[in-house]
């Protein structure tokens, strides 16, 4: 429908080179080609460079952009969050801020929610990413699809629509560890892919460093499941019938066969230190969910905004 509002989520880091490039392209695109009223939300995520200032100049000159600027880096999820709790849109798009998701393209997935879709994403032949990057996401779509029970045949990415009521029932969970694909599928399953193009990065590197990566695939899986436990329990299940076995094993060729029973240091200790490590495993994953929940029971924020910035401000 024409009289629809779109609001566009940016999280940005470290984009002060490809920031104004993606804004001018939502900006043609939109004026252009969808024309329909549409705002921006440019999220800073505690930048190291001038992303802030690129944010604040934008904002000064443009009704269309607002930004929020946080306190600290709070990851790129927590950034999704804020932009989507400053939207007034009827249907809310997320991009990233490297230029890699083409705006130019939303018309596909405007059109995918008009079709009847909640929340439709981006789907990409062939990702431009890193190999370090290309590994993470397949890591991260395994772990949707084993531990929060994403269809197989979906695909999910950083370019997304969906609908009003879902961002609103996405923005009613206040945990301390947003996970947004996670907030999705337990809001809707209409949900559809669509296939863009996916662009060379033209500047800078993935803000993903390993760490942030394992971090998200942590969060995924404690904040929305409790599948990991159930493993540790299947495992432990499994790992007492096996010692039961061989202890019976063992009778076995001490009374009946009268065998004299060797048992060999280093197996021993194989088996010692597999076991072993598997305990320590499984108590940190326990540990993992109680300091999360010790974490929540403290009312630490998702982000903390420390400006934010309109053109109706000055």
């Amino acid at each position: 429908m024409q009289n629809e509002k779109i609001s566009f989520v940016i999280p940005c880091y470290c984009s002060e080179k490809t920031l104004e490039a993606v804004i001018a392209e939502v900006e043609y695109t939109m004026e252009n080609e969808i024309k329909q009223d549409f705002e921006i939300i440019c999220v800073n995520d505690g930048s190291a460079d001038d992303t802030w200032g690129v944010i604040r100049k934008l904002a000064d000159t443009k009704d269309y952009v607002i930004g929020v600027n946080f306190a600290k880096n709070f990851g790129q999820h927590a950034a999704i969050m804020a932009g989507l709790s400053n939207t007034s849109g009827d249907i809310i798009v997320c991009l990233d801020d490297d230029g890699q998701t083409p705006a130019n393209e939303v018309g596909k997935l405007l059109d995918a929610i008009r079709s009847g879709s909640d929340v439709v994403y981006a789907r990409y032949s062939h990702k431009k990413h890193s190999i370090f990057r290309n590994m993470g996401s397949l890591m991260n779509e395994w772990m949707a699809k084993t531990m929060i029970g994403k269809p197989k045949d979906l695909y999910v990415s950083s370019y997304f629509a969906a609908r009003r009521y879902v961002v609103d029932e996405m923005l009613k969970y206040k945990g301390s560890f947003p996970y947004v694909v996670g907030l999705v599928l337990r809001t809707t399953s209409n949900i559809s892919n669509v296939d863009v193009n996916h662009r060379k990065r033209e500047v800078g590197a993935s803000g993903y460093t390993l760490k942030k990566l394992l971090n998200l695939w942590v969060n995924g899986f404690t904040a929305f499941s409790i599948k990991p436990l159930r493993v540790a329990t299947f495992g432990g299940g499994v790992f007492a019938f096996l010692g039961f076995i061989y202890g019976i094993y063992t009778i076995i060729k001490k009374i009946v066969l009268g065998s004299v029973v060797q048992v060999g240091f280093s197996a021993l200790m194989s088996v010692l230190v597999f076991s072993s490590g598997m305990l320590m495993l499984m108590v940190g994953m326990v540990g993992e969910y109680i300091g999360r929940s010790y974490i929540l029971l403290n009312s630490s924020p998702q982000y903390v905004i420390r400006d934010v910035v309109t053109k109706s401000d000055k």
